[in-house]
């Protein structure tokens, strides 16, 4: 077929349909030299800097993105190339993530690390999981996966989303206030755009019960950082994404009580490479016989 193909694994290169000339970059070495012959861009997983090689791509039709979110490549894509994302390749390790997450804060897991490395005996009991309220905001896919792994531990979970269904017993985004001073724990999953900015700010942290927890696994701009601090504890939080990202040496959510912070890893656990190559091998597949992809994001124009 006319045109190459960029993919970021050499076992997609190797199996590749036949009819395709595919080359492999995996977003740390330097990229080919020449892209204007791209038609089909697999943009690295975790390599930001990537998307700014959409705009040396002036035959490029496809993206295909390892990220449910897609936020970060629009201004950058090529008019008429037409865009996928990664939904459902993460879900498995960022539910079990969340879930760490959870139970991390839940049974005061950061505070039995520090008494370890001080070599302090000092139990104390702790909040459960069990017979908790869990808010599950942005339920998609992940949230799904999430609710699968939470019920288990006897929790009542509350799925809400951009979009009230009824049928499913998914409540609607403007409920959102009127639950959140029923939840023990509200976990946040929602992409980040105009309308989920500061989703979570200073008017519904004051609605969470004192030491409620609030997870973040979305992105960061969804909960309001400086409306966290002010709360000064009262609402705890566990937070894989944050506002700024990457969060700054020095910054006051370090060291906030009741934070716990890890580095946006949810994502990228062991069991998302083998799912994303093989979601990979089906997109090439499918590009050859002249099938519709997987995961198209409607967007104007493309």
């Amino acid at each position: 077929m006319d045109g190459r193909v960029l993919v970021p694994w050499k076992q997609n290169k190797d199996n590749a349909p036949g009819a395709l000339t595919v080359e492999v970059y995996d977003g740390r070495a330097e990229p080919p030299a020449d892209l204007g012959d791209v038609v089909f861009y697999v943009m690295p997983y975790g390599r930001p800097n990537a998307a700014r090689l959409l705009r040396r791509m002036p035959r490029l039709r496809a993206v295909q993105l390892l990220t449910a979110g897609y936020e970060h490549v629009v201004a950058d894509l090529p008019a008429g190339t037409r865009l996928y994302n990664g939904r459902g390749l993460h879900d498995a390790s960022t539910a079990e993530h969340a879930l760490g997450l959870i139970l991390a804060a839940q049974r005061d897991l950061p505070q039995w690390v520090d008494d370890q490395r001080g070599n302090v005996w000092n139990p104390h009991y702790t909040r459960s999981l069990a017979d908790t309220r869990v808010l599950i905001v942005g339920y998609g896919s992940i949230g799904e996966a999430i609710e699968a792994r939470l019920l288990p531990f006897e929790t009542e979970v509350v799925r809400v989303a951009r979009r009230a269904r009824p049928a499913s017993g998914v409540h609607g985004i403007g409920e959102l206030r009127r639950l959140l001073p029923t939840a023990d724990i509200v976990v946040a999953v929602t992409p980040h755009t105009p309308e989920t900015e500061g989703l979570i700010g200073a008017a519904e942290l004051a609605l969470l019960r004192d030491d409620a927890l609030v997870v973040n696994v979305g992105r960061g701009p969804v909960l309001d950082t400086a409306a966290l601090l002010a709360e000064r504890g009262r609402v705890r939080a566990a937070l894989d994404v944050t506002d700024p990202e990457p969060l700054p040496a020095g910054h006051p959510l370090w060291n906030a009580p009741g934070v716990l912070v890890t580095p946006h890893v949810a994502g990228g656990s062991d069991a998302f490479y083998p799912r994303a190559r093989r979601f990979i091998d089906e997109q090439l597949r499918r590009w050859v016989a002249g099938e519709p992809l997987a995961n198209r994001v409607a967007l104007d124009g493309a």
